[in-house]
This record gives structure tokens, C-alpha cells and sequence, in this order.
């Protein structure tokens, strides 16, 4: 797959994320009503159009803002500000020129550039276009990569830029605890439908009708809570570990230097304490998993469904192979 069919592959699963998101949305708005009509009689589709407007305006947020989101969760820092604070400081110096030399050779505008205040080495970029893109370093990644290093993990989110899969990665990350929130709303307004039910009045059969109806939405209700967060997640990998794969290969493309990036990733690897800066949300936007899940240290099917990263010796042993050294 070339350069433009990944950039387009990458935008149609953009738009599809959206919609099954939209759709899981409308699923739980659609319950809290069926709950609602079972246990008051209510024929007006409240949580439907609720669901509908809340579903439709995340969407558009975090297409738009998820980049803002991102970044404000990690609290960093601007590099220019860093600079401006403390000039004589070489590693942000250094970091300035290296984002300067991987723009100009991935032909893209310069990124904006932050720091996160974490010793754990890690990094990230977000943005939905290359003109409005971010990248974003950890303090532990400057002290322990040394200057090629820094350029491999450098060209390896300028990749990430450069065939789009920052704005899906961003709006999935957004998304993702959307989803999670609206499972927890659709609880509360299912107990509050039953405590309803409860105080219903009606014939005998009516109740006995209502209640047989009840039991199926709380099963299907039920069932759609408990798979909304899992599929939500199952989105977040749907991209796959491939693309880091990918983006490990364009960053040697970019630097024609392999053995750096393969270094850096051993470096960080080597670090075992979580990026506490970055969550859950995110994780699938840093070029290693921040919480150092078991997970993404395994291969197989499992592994490649529900993994955020592909096992980093894998990774590493791809780009040594690039760089014809032994493995």
C-alpha cells in the first residue's frame, strides 16, 4: 500500500468511526425511550433526539477540537515558551532542529511542538491535517535519547502526520470516553424508567404486558451498555497495530537511519514505569503504550484484536532488518 492509498484508507475509516459512534449513541438513546414508553406510556422520542443532537455535536467536537483535548490532558508544556524560559537548556534546543529537519524531509509544515513534564520516554502527535497537526515529547524521552535517536522517534510521528492517522487516532480517542459516559447515563435512566414502572397504575394484563416488555429491553439495553464501552475500545485498535509498523518504516524512509529509531524503541522499552502524563484515552496515540499493558507484549489474534502497539520486539526486529544488522 503506497503513501495516498493509506492517506485514503485512513479518511474513509475516519468517517466510519464517526458513524458507529453515531449509531452507538442512537442505540442507547433508543433503549432509554423503549424504557421510558414501557414504564409511563411516553410516545415522545426524548432520548432518541437527545442521543441524535449529543452523538452528531461529539462528533463534530472532536473532529474539530480532539487535538485541543488531547494535549490539555497531558497538561504539556510549548517548546518556544520552554525555550523562552530556559534558553540555554541544549535538549530542547536540539529537539527544535530535529522537528525542523523531519518537516522539511516529509515535505510537511512544521508542527507544533510540547513538552510533557514525565520522566517516563514516550511521544505523540495529534492534530486532524498536517497543517493543523501537534507532536508532543516526554522530558524522560530527551534525557534518554541521544540525537539520532530523537530523529527516528521525531520521523516516526511526522509519519503518523503525513498518512493521516492522527485525526482518526485523535477523534477515536475523543470518542472513546464519550461512549463510556453515555453507558453510564443510559444506566441511570433505565433505573429511573423501572422506578417508574413501579409507580405505573394499569390492568392487570396491561402491567403483565408492560413487564414482559420491560424484562426484553432490560436485556437488550443491558447488553447494548455492557458492549458499547468494549466496542468503543475495539475502534480504538480497529487502524491496528499496522500502522505502527508502517510509521516505523516511513520514519526510516525519512531519516535513512533504521538502527536509530530500532535503538530508541529498545531505550524506551527498557524504561518499565507507566507515562502517568498520558491516559487511557491516548495510549493508541504514543509511539509506545503508556501504561505497559501485557497485551501489547504478545502477538496472535488476541493480541492484534484488543493491542494498541505491536509487541516492541517485533517492531524493532523490522527495522534491524532494514538496517541489514542481526537480529
Amino acid at each position: 500500500m503506497n503513501l495516498y492509498e493509506q492517506q485514503a484508507r485512513n479518511r474513509r475509516r475516519t468517517w466510519l468511526v464517526m458513524a458507529v459512534f453515531v449509531g452507538l449513541v442512537l442505540l442507547l438513546g433508543l433503549g432509554f425511550d423503549a424504557a421510558l414508553t414501557s414504564a409511563q406510556g411516553a410516545i415522545v422520542p426524548i432520548g432518541t433526539v437527545a442521543a441524535l443532537l449529543y452523538g452528531s455535536s461529539t462528533a463534530a467536537y472532536s473532529y474539530f477540537n480532539g487535538d485541543r483535548a488531547v494535549l490539555a490532558s497531558t497538561r504539556p508544556v510549548d517548546l518556544e515558551s520552554a525555550i523562552a524560559a530556559n534558553p540555554a537548556h541544549l535538549p530542547y534546543r536540539q529537539l527544535q532542529n530535529v522537528v525542523d529537519e523531519m518537516a522539511i524531509a516529509a515535505g510537511l509544515p512544521r508542527p507544533r511542538v510540547y513538552v510533557i513534564a514525565d520522566q517516563d520516554p514516550n511521544a505523540l502527535a495529534t492534530g486532524r491535517d498536517p497543517d493543523r497537526a501537534s507532536i508532543a515529547v516526554t522530558e524522560g524521552l530527551l534525557d534518554v535519547l541521544d540525537r539520532d535517536q530523537l530523529q527516528g522517534v521525531i520521523a516516526h510521528e511526522m509519519s503518523h502526520i503525513r498518512n493521516y492517522d492522527i485525526r482518526l487516532m485523535t477523534i477515536v480517542a475523543a470518542l472513546v470516553g464519550a461512549v463510556a459516559l453515555l453507558a453510564d447515563w443510559s444506566a441511570r435512566g433505565w433505573r429511573l424508567g423501572a422506578l417508574g414502572g413501579r409507580r405505573g397504575s394499569g390492568s392487570g394484563r396491561s402491567r403483565e404486558g408492560g413487564s414482559a416488555l420491560t424484562i426484553l429491553i432490560l436485556v437488550v439495553w443491558l447488553l447494548a451498555m455492557i458492549v458499547a464501552p468494549l466496542v468503543a475500545r475495539l475502534l480504538a485498535m480497529m487502524v491496528s497495530r499496522q500502522r505502527e509498523f508502517l510509521a516505523d518504516a516511513s520514519a526510516a524512509e525519512l531519516t535513512r537511519n533504521p538502527g536509530a529509531l530500532a535503538d530508541a524503541l529498545e531505550a524506551i522499552e527498557a524504561r518499565v514505569e507507566p507515562t502517568r502524563a498520558i491516559h487511557l484515552g491516548s495510549a493508541q496515540l504514543c509511539i509506545a503504550d503508556p501504561l505497559g499493558r501485557p497485551v501489547n507484549h504478545r502477538g496472535g489474534r488476541w493480541a492484534n484484536l484488543l493491542g494498541s502497539h505491536p509487541p516492541m520486539p517485533d517492531r524493532i526486529a523490522a527495522l534491524r532488518r532494514m538496517a541489514f544488522q542481526t537480529v
